[in-house]
């Protein structure tokens, strides 16, 4: 039910008194008998106003419209994969972000390339614990320099909303929004729709596609070969990678397309591109799905670490398992090859 607000004001005063409705009615009852007015019960809505006379209070009798309509309960479905971020920026700051983070990363590796020989550093010479420090060092530079060009070309919109760049240590098994909780989801759905995917394309093709020459058939000489290479190679695909790729294709790009499309097309859209970017096209399907995983579990958490955490869980497992596989005598190139 409405309320109604009654306010009686002192003609010679300014000060206000609210009282009850029921008091309300009653007062403007008397006052109407009091000077002769015919008597009339004030409705819900009625407005009346009493002219003040000399040594009399005026009573002004309201309707409070903020109450007349209770607010509206929430339909619909509440799924948190489906709401959208609030994003700031426009499109011209998304084009020229994402372009400048793929520059920058091409131009950093080609100045990296350049500026060793002039070091004096001959890569031929080299040991492998030194080739892989040389490329844990590469890509901590790279994902530096990247990183850095992303949060500068997007401070201009600080302070941004919480749920931008969030990286968040709190809560890790909250069952709505627990990074570690929901990473460990993502993760046993990564492997189980990858290996689906797999199994499908070896179905339908007939024969396992041939595997592109991509980063880990070039880092299989550092897999296996001695614990300071080991230690590299999962600093730079478990940790810098992870951190660099997630930030940029789920924390930046991903979240920019919810402003004009609905959140799960924006996973599949980021998927897509995170795919296309490792450059291996018969590896696509399962990089697709990978990314699927990945952004459905950032958009149920809001949190980075969910998808780094799954993303770097992945890599380095893989490292990891390749060891292993290498120390007992395995040829992981072979094995690789026809994976």
């Amino acid at each position: 039910m409405a309320a109604t607000l009654c306010t009686l004001l002192a003609h010679s005063s300014a000060s206000s008194l609210s009282v009850s409705p029921k008091l309300c009615s009653r007062i403007n009852t008397h006052l109407q008998i009091y000077r002769g007015l015919p008597f009339s019960p004030l409705a819900p809505d009625f407005r009346l106003r009493v002219p003040p006379t000399r040594g009399l209070f005026a009573v002004s009798c309201f309707k409070n419209v903020s109450d007349e309509k209770p607010l509206k309960k929430e339909s619909g479905l509440n799924w948190q994969i489906l709401k959208q971020w609030d994003v700031p920026w426009n499109w011209q700051t998304i084009s020229l972000t994402s372009l400048a983070c793929g520059l920058s990363f091409v131009l950093t590796g080609l100045i990296e390339a350049v500026t060793i020989p002039f070091s004096g550093i001959k890569i031929e010479e080299l040991s492998l614990d030194e080739k892989a420090e040389i490329l844990f060092v590469d890509q901590a530079i790279a994902t530096a320099v990247v990183l850095g060009v992303l949060f500068s070309l997007t401070k201009s919109y600080s302070p941004l909303p919480d749920e931008i760049y969030r990286y968040d240590l709190k809560e890790p098994f909250n069952l709505k929004k627990g990074w570690l909780l929901w990473a460990g989801i993502g993760l046993g759905g990564a492997i189980a729709t990858v290996a689906l995917t797999g199994v499908a394309i070896s179905f339908f093709s007939g024969e396992t596609p041939p595997r592109e020459t991509d980063a880990l058939i070039r880092l299989l000489p550092l897999i296996g070969s001695s614990t300071i290479s080991t230690a590299c190679l999962v600093g730079i695909t478990g940790i810098l990678a992870p951190i660099l790729e997630e930030t940029v294709f789920r924390g930046f790009f991903m979240v920019s397309l919810t402003k004009w499309v609905p959140t799960p097309l924006a996973v599949l859209i980021s998927a897509s591109v995170f795919a296309v970017a490792h450059l291996t096209p018969g590896e696509f399907p399962q990089l697709f799905v990978l990314g699927t995983a990945l952004g459905f579990s950032y958009a149920q958490t809001r949190n980075l670490l969910t998808p780094i955490t799954i993303h770097a869980f992945w890599n380095s497992g893989v490292i990891l398992f390749l060891t292993f596989l290498q120390l007992q005598g395995y040829n992981i190139k072979e094995l690789l090859q026809s994976y």
